[in-house]
């Protein structure tokens, strides 16, 4: 059996002023976190987390002083806790979103950044054909931009005039 990792890294430090308490929670449990100067570098060694679990009473503090700002991470956990109604553990499943548009959400209100980029590679235990490669993500406050190495593969085919086949 083989096991596929997505090694990520988000190469620019987010300012800590520009998170809401809600965001940096959230973030630093997709991915790992190491404080940078004033701000935080995020990174997943093997893969973001899609399903993450967080105590309650550290949620509903972070949603408390996040509140007043309007964001993405706030609407998804506004529903998840009130669709969890009792437990001392929240369990978010993030399959449904994507941490992108939470990254978006900072650089639109960022007096420093006006993008985030987010690298990351596919690996893999075995040596299989689709087990490796890797993506770009440009986050601007306008935009999501992505492309994998699979589809710079095929935009130089086509540069090429040659078949993909």
């Amino acid at each position: 059996m083989a096991d596929y990792y997505t090694p990520t890294v988000i190469p620019e430090t987010i300012p800590d002023t520009d998170m809401t308490a809600l965001e940096r929670l959230l973030l630093s449990n997709i991915f790992s976190a190491e404080r940078d100067g004033d701000g935080w570098y995020f990174f997943a060694e093997e893969s973001p987390a899609d399903m993450i679990w967080i105590p309650r009473t550290e949620l509903e503090e972070a949603v408390s002083k996040s509140i007043a700002i309007d964001s993405e991470a706030n609407t998804l956990i506004q529903k998840v806790l009130q669709d969890t109604a009792d437990g001392d553990e929240i369990e978010i499943d993030l399959s449904v979103t994507s941490y992108e548009f939470m990254l978006q959400d900072i650089v639109k209100r960022s007096a420093t950044l006006s993008y985030i980029t987010v690298v990351a590679s596919f690996t893999c235990s075995r040596m299989r054909a689709d087990g490796f490669g890797g993506m770009a993500i440009l986050i601007t406050a306008n935009s999501i931009k992505g492309k994998s190495t699979h589809e710079i593969i095929e935009d130089f085919l086509t540069e090429e005039g040659l078949d993909s086949a």
